[in-house]
């Protein structure tokens, strides 16, 4: 920006020749000397001119300025765009015109910054309908492809990345068990205090550990691990995935006829898979010491007991079904975050959003999948 040691009073005249409306500016414009009035005055000199279908600019006598003569200019390009009037750009000294360009470079239009329209209820019902069938489909063709890949993998004809394979692995297990014991310590102590408060008022207290065993080793170890590992591990899958993309890794891989699903996808998914029942043993047994300490402490039961009715309260089923549905919990932890960092866009707001994305899909199907394990599960045995 230019600059003038010796300041002199900024002037704008109005000059007009048949229908074009010269402005001419001279002085220095800084926001010491030009109010924002003095610029609405301006703009209000330039309605009353008649017949105008041009508006250009004389800077030749124009001293130091800042964003002050900026503003003037906005406010007449608005004012000749409201009244389809040519702006002559070209005519304004060439910093000014390149700040103004530069201003207009990312418009509203293009950051969806502007104000959406208001919509009504069908077609804000209409709109949800269609995103969902979107997504439904996305989702599908994802799975078809990730089936297509752990073929190749079993049949040895993909590109698979045993390093990304272990060092997954890795991160699934042993970093794991610290954040996985603590939760799982702490939802069986809750489990065995909400259970002992009504059971020792008639005198079955020891029941508590038949209520955490069940409990952890059915329902809760696999659901609470699947929370953990999706904010943990599948958000993670999201934003690795989602950089990869970002910084045009992923299109290198096409280029050099290497699968993404069979490189980047199928390494996570299979580790995950593998390691979701091993932590869930894990979480199984630490919520049972958690309920343990409550039924010994509160309830004063000895170790003995507890851990003689904790073994007979339930069998190897309970213990499998709870495996079964944390390897589907592992498939869909991986599959969620894969397909966000697949589907992320090309900037770093996209991969914070993909990374939440791949959270609440996992631990939404987390939790209906369990229900829909359990409603087969009942249906089998009636039948």
């Amino acid at each position: 920006m230019e600059s003038d040691l010796a300041a002199s009073p900024s002037k704008a005249t109005i000059n007009k020749t048949a229908d074009k409306v010269v402005l001419t500016l001279e002085g220095d414009w800084n926001l010491r000397q030009v109010q924002h009035a003095d610029v609405e005055k301006l703009v209000s000199n330039l309605d009353k001119q008649s017949g105008v279908t041009s508006v250009e600019f004389d800077s030749t006598h124009l001293g130091s300025w800042d964003t002050s003569l900026l503003i003037l200019v906005a406010r007449v390009e608005e004012w000749c765009h409201q009244r389809q009037v040519k702006f002559g750009r070209e005519t304004l000294p060439p910093t000014v015109a390149s700040l103004i360009a530069l201003s207009e470079e990312v418009p509203e239009s293009k950051t969806g910054r502007k104000e959406r329209p208001r919509e009504n209820l069908f077609s804000a019902l209409g709109n949800a309908v269609l995103a969902g069938k979107e997504g439904v489909s996305s989702t599908l063709a994802f799975t078809g492809e990730v089936v297509l890949s752990l073929g190749r993998m079993l049949r040895g004809k993909a590109a698979f990345d045993w390093r990304l394979f272990w060092l997954t692995m890795e991160d699934c297990s042993a970093r794991a068990l610290p954040i996985v014991g603590l939760i799982s310590f702490l939802t069986g102590l809750i489990l065995a205090f909400v259970g002992a408060i009504q059971l020792r008022q008639f005198g079955a207290g020891i029941f508590v550990a038949n209520l955490v065993a069940v409990a952890m080793n059915r329902e809760m170890g696999a659901i609470m691990t699947g929370v953990i590992m999706a904010g943990r591990t599948g958000a993670a899958f999201a934003a690795q995935i989602g950089s990869m993309k970002v910084s045009e890794e992923i299109d290198a891989l096409k280029t050099l006829a290497i699968s993404p699903m069979d490189f980047l996808v199928s390494p996570r998914l299979a580790a995950l898979f593998l390691m979701m029942p091993l932590l869930v043993l894990y979480a199984d047994l630490i919520g049972i010491l958690g309920g343990a300490c409550v039924g010994i402490g509160m309830l004063k039961i000895t170790w003995v007991q507890y851990w003689n009715q904790t073994i007979g309260s339930f069998g190897i089923s309970d213990v499998l079904t709870g495996l079964v549905k944390s390897a589907v919990f592992g498939g869909i932890i991986a599959m969620a975050g894969c397909q966000r960092g697949m589907q992320c866009g090309n900037n770093a707001a996209a991969v914070g959003n993909a990374a939440t994305s791949a959270v609440v899909d996992a631990i939404t199907w987390i939790v209906a999948t369990d229900a829909l394990i359990d409603v087969v599960q009942e249906v089998i045995k009636a039948y």
